[in-house]
């Protein structure tokens, strides 16, 4: 499925020979050939639960890649995280410069939404208002109440010391908020859910959200860079709060397996057809990178 996602996304992104070249080359650089592709494995296991046409899911799990690698390259900007590396190679601005990573991120965001609404979605009014509400949890994942935002509540949290609570609310946006949105958007892509599985759905979309954090936090301070492809322990580097930092190593990692049970315990309802979710949630839980 990753390979899948890769091709995909291969397909959807401009030629490098298409005008502006370095632009497109640079959004290529950035997107393609490396990246665990959580978002869109999770969004296509999501869609298998509501069985959802592959081509469907293709476009929705690009459009969230697409919004993650933006916002990694704004991420790694010197007015935000200042990073040189990421998944193994230089940032973009780096390889390239700053005004063009500055502009792959506002492209890929754009191509996004262009993916999303270009997608199969019939020609019926019951399709297309289930086409919009795709682009509205997109759009309200990214923005200021989701990603943006959170990032923009990082930012602020450094030299700071937060709660469980506050550290929690801030990566429920920052890193959860897409997560969630890449469940959602999967399972919207298929035949409706029932309001209890739809609300089952959504307690296990927030649940791997705040799961994937606790383990990006226990990789930052245990884990080396080549390992990682990016630089190891920038957050204990640059006074962040972290999982890590709040509740020691040895309490993250509780809290990462009482997540994880949470998350399998919320997939319960769904038996077998939930077992794609399933094991993502082992894998994220067991990633090594």
């Amino acid at each position: 499925m990753q390979q899948r996602s890769e091709e995909t996304l291969d397909r959807l992104l401009p030629a490098a020979t298409i005008a502006p070249q370095r632009l497109h080359q640079a959004m290529r650089y950035a997107t393609l050939g490396a990246g665990k592709r959580v978002r869109p494995l999770l969004c296509h296991a999501a869609g298998a639960l509501s069985k959802a046409e592959p081509q469907r899911l293709d476009n929705a799990a690009a459009a969230l890649e697409l919004i993650h690698v933006y916002s990694l390259v704004h991420d790694d900007l010197p007015c935000m995280d200042d990073d040189v590396l990421r998944r193994g190679k230089p940032t973009c601005h780096v390889e390239f410069d700053e005004a063009t990573a500055l502009l792959v991120g506002d492209a890929l965001q754009s191509l996004a939404f262009q993916v999303l609404a270009e997608q199969p979605s019939g020609n019926n009014e019951h399709t297309a208002a289930r086409q919009l509400e795709m682009l509205y949890l997109l759009a309200q994942a990214a923005g200021s109440r989701g990603m943006a935002g959170g990032q923009a509540i990082d930012l602020a949290a450094v030299d700071q010391q937060l709660s469980l609570a506050e550290l929690e609310f801030m990566h429920i946006h920052k890193t959860g908020a897409l997560i969630r949105a890449a469940v959602l958007l999967g399972a919207t892509c298929g035949k409706p859910l029932t309001d209890e599985a739809r609300r089952h759905l959504d307690h296990y979309a927030k649940i791997i959200g705040l799961l994937f954090q606790v383990i990006d936090d226990i990789l930052d301070s245990e884990a080396d860079t080549a390992t990682l492809g990016k630089t190891a322990g920038k957050d204990a580097a640059h006074n962040k709060p972290t999982y890590v930092s709040l509740l020691g190593l040895s309490q993250a990692k509780a809290k990462a397996a009482e997540l994880r049970g949470e998350a399998h315990a919320a997939l319960s309802s769904f038996g077998d057809a939930a077992r794609r979710l399933t094991e993502l949630t082992d894998y994220i839980c067991d990633r090594r990178f």
